[in-house]
């Protein structure tokens, strides 16, 4: 699968790993990102050969919500479009577009828009949503996302990939009707945490997994479950890749020890080039540095993870 999508093929293989960051990059740890100089941290990612850039969806600032932070500020995929703009082949990742929210209509003629003005550099990363005040302010149901996501997964899918689909929803009907444009290939989607679904139906009907950070040998259960149900749907050669954010806290010393962190790392440089072997020997083939949280200037670890850790990862072939 994905044979031939190129931004795929870069980013993605069997018993690999490799690397992206989470939008914006910037210190600003639990207060708002001032959003400065985010083109030149994408440019500098790119030129350091991370291979992606992952945006938030949030739509309202809630202070009581266990993570304040309100994502990128800006609309997840207009800022997606804007940074795309002034980025050469760096893949653009949704981490995760939340369906229940959106319109899966509008989601599928939004998504197709700019898979087909970048080419085959869209990783559309889905979620069924969690914050109660997005969904209040929609006067959408927290408590039934997980009909409302498979509905809109449902639709949306009918709509991006099929021409004149016979489509009735409670979204809407879709009679001798079409979205135009479509993409010219299908584009890599990928389910995050278990969107209110059971986790056979993220295997059977994701292209892979996004899932929350544990320690290497909590998730290294949590991967061979997930692995079984692959197997099972789409057969033993099958290969769904798994994602995994991580909250880094980079010390400029090398050498620092590990020492954990509300859901990732505070590491020296050699430390966590061994985490990250851990995390690749158990099956995680991406991981997504969140840097929120350095005290460093968040630029001067972009250049050391690009320039020390990332090349001997690699991938191979």
């Amino acid at each position: 699968m994905f044979q031939d999508h190129r931004g795929y093929q870069r980013m993605l293989q069997p018993d690999q790993i490799t690397f992206g960051l989470t939008i914006p990059i910037e210190n600003y740890d639990q207060s708002a990102p001032k959003m400065k100089d985010q083109i030149q941290m994408a440019q500098l990612a790119e030129e350091l050969n991370f291979h992606s850039l992952w945006f938030q969806d949030v739509l309202l600032e809630d202070p009581t919500f266990e993570d304040p932070a309100t994502g990128q500020i800006f609309d997840s995929l207009i800022y997606l479009t804007y940074v795309a703009a002034h980025t050469q082949q760096i893949n653009l990742g949704t981490a995760a577009l939340v369906m229940p929210l959106r319109h899966p209509l509008r989601t599928a003629k939004e998504v197709a828009s700019i898979e087909r003005l970048f080419p085959e550099r869209l990783m559309f990363g889905i979620s069924s949503g969690d914050r109660r005040k997005d969904f209040e302010g929609l006067n959408i149901p927290i408590m039934e996302r997980s009909e409302w996501f498979r509905e809109a997964f449902y639709f949306f899918n009918e709509a991006i990939y099929n021409e004149f689909p016979d489509v009735r929803s409670s979204f809407g009907t879709m009679n001798r009707s079409n979205i135009v444009p479509k993409p010219e290939k299908r584009i890599p989607t990928f389910m995050t945490g278990y969107c209110q679904q059971t986790l056979d139906w993220v295997a059977e009907h994701g292209d892979g997994w996004m899932f929350y950070p544990q320690r290497p040998a909590q998730q290294k259960e949590t991967i061979s479950q997930y692995r079984e149900k692959v197997k099972h749907f789409h057969g033993e050669s099958a290969f769904r890749p798994f994602f995994m954010p991580l909250p880094l806290q980079l010390e400029e010393n090398p050498d620092a020890p590990t020492e954990k962190i509300p859901a990732g790392y505070k590491v020296g440089r050699k430390g966590l080039m061994d985490l990250i072997e851990q995390y690749r020997s158990i099956g995680v083939n991406h991981l997504m540095f969140g840097l929120s949280k350095n005290k460093r200037p968040v630029k001067e670890v972009v250049q050391e993870l690009g320039e020390e850790v990332l090349p001997p990862f690699k991938i191979k072939g």
